[in-house]
């Protein structure tokens, strides 16, 4: 579904990304872990389009999206969740799912109003509040509920559970599982390998901007240096 190869992104002068290649099967859930500053949500807009991409190819459904436009990526059926949420403070929750709104894509589940409030029942009991009177935890409920209005094929979740509240961490996880049970692709950038372990099928690890290890959680656990030089605090 999502294929990256050899991938060179800079800020400036400063190379952040070098060489760096990953995939995620169709509806796969690939964890990608790393430090901060490792370079997950470098990836996560390199892939996006969001960044320039000096070298290498990124691949949608088979098809190369190297350089398009972030909102044809988005059309094509990319779907991006930010860490900061970016949604629309002034507008309520139903306007703000509003604005994510596509068309629904042949061998995608399509997702309404009605479906999303299911999938994330807090935002049902404020679907006519502004966005600004939400929580930070019910706000990261919106900012994925926005993007899966789109109807993507492939849904990238930047720091999913960061700064929010345990109930909501597991409310969170109930919601992946459910996305991917939908036959829905997902990246997701973590920290925090419990959660990562949680809904994912596999793990990539980033360090410096390269992918120092990817495959199963078993298999992470049989390279305990990996943990220790690449995960560890």
């Amino acid at each position: 579904m999502l294929e990256a190869e050899g991938l060179d992104v800079f800020y400036g002068k400063a190379q952040v990304l070098s060489g760096l290649s990953l995939h995620v099967a169709r509806g796969e859930v690939v964890a990608l872990l790393g430090r901060n500053g490792a370079g997950k949500t470098t990836t996560l807009k390199a892939l996006m389009q969001m960044l320039p991409v000096a070298r290498g190819t990124v691949r949608l459904s088979g098809t190369e999206i190297t350089g398009a436009p972030p909102y044809r990526v988005a059309r094509a059926g990319l779907g991006y969740v930010p860490e900061e949420r970016r949604i629309f403070t002034q507008l309520t929750v139903r306007e703000n799912l509003e604005v994510g709104r596509q068309k629904p894509r042949e061998g995608v589940p399509a997702w309404t109003e009605e479906g999303l409030f299911a999938l994330f029942p807090n935002l049902a009991e404020r679907a006519d509040a502004p966005g600004r009177a939400l929580s930070g935890g019910e706000q990261q409920m919106l900012s994925i509920a926005r993007t899966l209005m789109g109807n993507p094929a492939c849904l990238l979740l930047d720091e999913p559970s960061e700064g929010i509240a345990p109930v909501i961490v597991a409310e969170m996880v109930r919601a992946i599982r459910r996305l991917k049970g939908e036959g829905l692709t997902i990246l997701l950038s973590e920290q925090t390998l419990p959660f990562a372990r949680a809904v994912a099928d596999r793990v990539a690890v980033i360090d410096h901007g390269r992918v120092v290890f990817e495959g199963t959680f078993d298999a992470l656990d049989a390279a305990p240096g990996i943990r220790a030089d690449h995960l560890a605090v």
